[in-house]
């Protein structure tokens, strides 16, 4: 029997890379959808010693979206787990957004997400016939964004926010067909989207910000991915999983 599969979007680095080569060590063969080769990712993966493809494409694009799960289906025969991971954001004022950033941002971060998770989720009901019993599922890696106000990065915001409740429509629609679905929302987490505000972070941090007063890894949301999809949360479809540090209580 052919190992398990896994489709994930943005993992050339950071959260990403960490989640793929994290999968890998738990004995999936992964495919990397983004717009630049992650040829360092899939050299991290295969000294694993699992199968791994990069896949130049946007998440945005339905015609890439397409494309990337045929080369799932021809190079694995099958796809186990969906991770949609890919963000972007920026950094400007309510006032000063453009309707064109929006786009951008909405496009990359929640309709090519949710159009990827349609796309992938028809294919995993295809294979329930010859493959009733085997666990998938639909990891979202959210953020705490979606329900933390930051005036400078509105677009974001929106576009977690609703990634949030795309999970629970996703989680409502698949879960007659045994397929779960998960949303993740890290905290801060040290990355490559953290980097230009780490000094600000560091003083929050040591302030008290979070109760566990550290940063976030990588591998701390990568952890959670694996959890998800070993099947270990097969009762709590659309649950949110907070790595925060804690960030999310409100603590007096």
């Amino acid at each position: 029997m052919s190992a398990p599969a896994a489709l994930i979007t943005g993992a050339s680095r950071s959260i990403g890379a960490a989640i793929a080569l994290q999968l890998a060590r738990e004995g999936y063969d992964l495919a990397i959808l983004g717009p630049h080769r992650a040829e360092a990712t899939v050299a991290a993966i295969e000294a694993e010693g699992r199968r791994a493809v990069s896949l130049v494409g946007d998440v945005a694009s339905a015609d890439d979206r397409a494309k990337a799960l045929e080369e799932v289906a021809d190079r694995f025969g099958r796809l186990d787990v969906l991770v949609n991971n890919a963000g972007i954001t920026n950094r400007s004022d309510l006032l000063e957004a453009t309707e064109d950033t929006f786009d951008r941002i909405l496009n990359t971060d929640l309709k090519g997400p949710h159009f990827l998770t349609q796309a992938a989720a028809r294919y995993m009901i295809q294979q329930r016939k010859d493959r009733p019993d085997d666990w998938m599922c639909v990891v979202n890696i959210s953020s705490i964004s979606a329900y933390t106000v930051s005036p400078l990065r509105g677009e974001y915001c929106i576009a977690k926010a609703g990634m949030s409740m795309s999970t629970k429509l996703w989680a409502t629609r698949l879960a007659e067909f045994g397929i779960g679905v998960y949303e993740i929302r890290p905290g801060v987490i040290a990355s490559d989207m953290t980097a230009p505000v780490k000094e600000k972070y560091d003083r929050l941090i040591a302030e008290g910000l979070t109760p566990i007063r550290r940063w976030g890894q990588p591998a701390d949301v990568a952890r959670a991915v694996a959890l998800c999809a070993r099947g270990e949360l097969k009762f709590a479809t659309g649950a949110v999983l907070d790595i925060d540090g804690g960030f999310h209580m409100r603590i007096l």
